[in-house]
């Protein structure tokens, strides 16, 4: 998981957002995975809501983040 922080501290979770955002006309962004509330929330998550959230994430393998761009 160490992927997912940055800075000293490993409450330091980055945001899996990749800057192309669907969140106005899809319930799951196709760019980062995450849903419209977990997007709007993510200030306000804990370092563990935020971990949980990158592992289903990575777990779905759906969204842009985790395309290859040669496929």
């Amino acid at each position: 998981m160490s992927d997912y922080f940055s800075g000293n501290s490993s409450d330091d979770v980055d945001s899996p957002c990749i800057g192309i955002c669907s969140t106005l006309f899809d319930d799951v962004c196709k760019g980062c995975g995450r849903t419209i509330l977990e997007v709007s929330n993510w200030v306000a998550m804990s370092p563990n809501e935020k971990k949980n959230v990158w592992e289903r994430i990575t777990r779905e393998g759906t969204a842009m983040r985790f395309m290859n761009p040669q496929d």
